[in-house]
């Protein structure tokens, strides 16, 4: 298993860093340094700050597969309820926030203050990390899995234990128990990102129920919904140290609508205030949009939606599996999500590069599966054509270093000092 740490951000510097933002922050507490989240900028390669392909221009023959995005988009009656709305939209939600959390809290049997709706899920998740990681606390997360995990945790000098799935792309829950009696938080990407692979509901019970006393365990159900695995939710509805997050990004096509929630006990939610105002600035449900509030709604009550969904996308990835199974690729089996890793034999980067010139953008590697690239399910046309793009590029012989595009490294790019 490997640790990480980072050095502390100076005061000076962080307030450089917030900028504008710099008079809110001056409320943080001097223990609860946080860096401002910044924005998946666009670089000049083509990737973005995330390591997700986005051409500087729009590729008329792209089949964009990298961001986990979901092709089919909103469904139909979010579109209905946008237009319905539409000329509302320069106001913000407000009652259909109230009404959002009435039928999220109701199908899970939970309090309504339990649940609170954000703009996206990624402002809640570090609002969550960054709370549970206080006073020196330490953070448990699997590797690979999403980066943001260890990123929360470099942000304010918490010493993240990266530890190895299982050959199965299960959570390790064992090794996890183990790494150290300090920890604030584990975190967990359940379906996990990148592999896709879950992890059973009774696996993380045991962690709940072993784990030290005051930690809290983060469960990130961005990608629950492609899953039939049971969720966890029930957990937090029986006051255990557990913290949710879900998204609307995913399943149901609204990554550029941004929505999600964050499920805990009210006593858990209020430890974000010990990170300042700032920490939690355009973050709540204030800054849910009317429209996405609206596609939120319908989509929740969209009796169909879901199975619907989950089918299309299983099919799909199943079929792309036969295909990789068929002629000879080895690729990371067990994926319940709309991603899966394939073994391109080579660095990963070297792939992207290759196949970006068939018109097909791939994902990212991660640093200890480095010859694998993430893939996201897309429509049925576009794995035809990722499949086509796919073996033509992995006949070629690898390019030379200097030719690669460049694919930053997360862990190196967030200055992360890495001792196994």
């Amino acid at each position: 298993m490997t640790s990480i740490s980072r050095k502390m951000f100076s005061r000076r510097s962080f307030m450089r860093t917030l900028g504008a933002a710099s008079a809110a922050a001056a409320c943080l507490p001097a223990f609860a340094v946080v860096q401002q989240q910044k924005p998946n900028s666009i670089t000049s390669n083509g990737f973005n700050s995330s390591g997700d392909f986005r051409a500087p221009a729009p590729d008329p023959y792209g089949v964009y597969i990298s961001a986990n995005e979901n092709p089919l988009g909103p469904s139909l009656s979010a579109r209905e309820a946008i237009a319905k709305v539409g000329n509302e939209g320069g106001r913000y939600s407000r009652t259909y926030n109230l009404e959002i959390i009435k039928v999220f809290s109701q199908s899970f049997g939970l309090k309504q203050d339990y649940v609170q709706l954000y703009p996206g899920s990624r402002g809640p998740l570090d609002l969550a990390l960054y709370s549970s990681l206080l006073n020196g606390k330490d953070l448990v997360v699997g590797d690979p899995s999403y980066e943001q995990g260890p990123a929360a945790g470099a942000k304010i000098n918490a010493k993240v234990h990266m530890v190895p799935l299982l050959p199965s792309g299960s959570y390790d829950i064992d090794a996890m128990l183990k790494v150290s009696d300090n920890i604030g938080a584990f975190y967990i990407c359940n379906p996990n990102n990148p592999t896709g692979t879950i992890t059973p509901k009774s696996e993380l019970v045991r962690l709940v129920k072993n784990k030290p006393a005051g930690s809290v365990v983060i469960i990130d159900e961005a990608y629950h919904h492609f899953s039939t695995e049971e969720s966890v939710i029930d957990l937090v509805g029986a006051d255990q140290d557990v913290i949710v997050v879900r998204t609307f990004s995913k399943i149901y096509g609204m990554a550029g609508l941004r929505a999600g929630f964050l499920i805990a006990r009210p006593e858990l939610q209020q430890k974000f205030s010990l990170l300042g105002v700032a920490s939690g600035a355009g973050t709540g449900q204030s800054s849910v949009s009317i429209l996405t509030a609206a596609a939120s709604l319908a989509s929740l009550k969209d009796p169909g939606l879901i199975s619907t969904r989950r089918k299309i996308n299983k099919d799909i990835r199943e079929n792309v599996f036969e295909w990789l199974e068929k002629n000879g690729y080895s690729y990371l089996k067990g994926s319940q999500a709309n991603c899966f890793l394939v073994d391109v034999k080579r660095p990963g980067r070297e792939f992207a590069t290759r196949i970006a010139k068939e018109h097909i953008y791939i994902g990212r590697s991660w640093p200890i599966l480095p010859n694998y690239s993430r893939i996201t399910v897309g429509t049925q046309e576009e794995m035809d054509k990722f499949k086509v793009a796919f073996k033509k590029s992995y006949e070629l012989a690898p390019l030379p270093a200097s030719a690669y595009i460049h694919l930053p490294d997360h862990y190196s790019e967030l200055d992360f000092a890495r001792n196994t």
